[in-house]
């Protein structure tokens, strides 16, 4: 599944590289074109905070996915939700 990242304004990252949740932040990761902002934390293998994605939007709104419970699917799927609403919103304006 292809994502929208024409309306990503920047993404913060949150992973522990050698998790199984690593994975899918990778491939998210490689999904990116050049040009938006890219916040990360690799996360020590010890810790506390949850990994997680979270993408900005041009219109400022914001949403993040659960690397813990969601794949590569989801999370495009997720983020792309967003994405064609923006997309309509575009639509109608021309």
């Amino acid at each position: 599944m292809s994502m929208i990242t024409k309306y990503f304004a920047g993404v913060k990252v949150r992973f522990d590289p050698f998790a199984p949740s690593a994975r899918p932040v990778r491939l998210f990761l490689s999904r990116l074109p050049s040009g938006i902002k890219i916040d990360f934390k690799v996360l020590p293998k010890q810790t506390t905070e949850k990994p997680f994605v979270e993408v900005t939007f041009r219109d400022k709104h914001v949403l993040q996915g659960n690397l813990e419970t969601m794949n590569i699917s989801d999370l495009a799927a997720h983020f792309n939700s967003h994405s064609r609403k923006l997309q309509i919103q575009d639509a109608i304006k021309e």
